[in-house]
């Protein structure tokens, strides 16, 4: 029952999976934290972490890492299968049609409607992350430090998540 569970949960994410793995954080985090409770907030702030780290897109990686952790290899495979199976059908279907929309004046303004909401969505991601992630003054003098550092090009992002580990060794003792 847990693997239909499971794929029930990244299936109807991956359906509602606009604007790409950050975007989707609030929708897996619904799921996972609120619907099913398989994680709870401070695990699933440790799983966009450790999603973070990891090469490939974020959302993917922690469909798979929520589908291990409840359910092995097959769970992981459920997870990341179900998640993506809405895009690949999407995809296969919009491709026939592509060209022919592609100009088309209603479908740019349909998708300049939709990039806001897209920005609200990585924006909800971000309150939600910082609220349960930033938990003392040195975490936000951190975070602080690490927007501008990356923003201003002046590191790049995954040296910025070393020296952050590092940080965070030494002053969490």
């Amino acid at each position: 029952m847990i693997y239909f569970h499971l794929f029930l949960a990244f299936v109807r994410i991956g359906f509602l999976a606009f604007g790409g793995g950050i975007a989707v954080l609030p929708l897996i985090q619904k799921e996972i934290v609120d619907t099913y409770q398989w994680l709870t907030t401070t695990q699933f702030l440790d799983l966009v972490t450790l999603s973070e780290l990891t090469p490939g897109p974020i959302a993917i990686n922690s469909a798979t890492f929520v589908g291990y952790k409840i359910g092995g290899v097959f769970g992981a495979a459920i997870a990341t299968g179900s998640f993506c199976l809405p895009s690949i059908g999407f995809i296969l279907f919009i491709s026939k049609f592509l060209s022919a929309f592609e100009g088309n004046d209603k479908v740019q303004k349909i998708m300049k409607g939709l990039r806001p909401s897209v920005i609200a969505l990585m924006s909800l991601a971000g309150y939600s992350i910082a609220q349960n992630g930033i938990i003392d003054w040195f975490a936000v003098g951190l975070s602080a430090v690490s927007f501008i550092l990356v923003w201003k090009n002046i590191i790049d992002p995954i040296f910025m998540l070393i020296l952050a580990g590092l940080a965070g060794m030494f002053y969490y003792r």
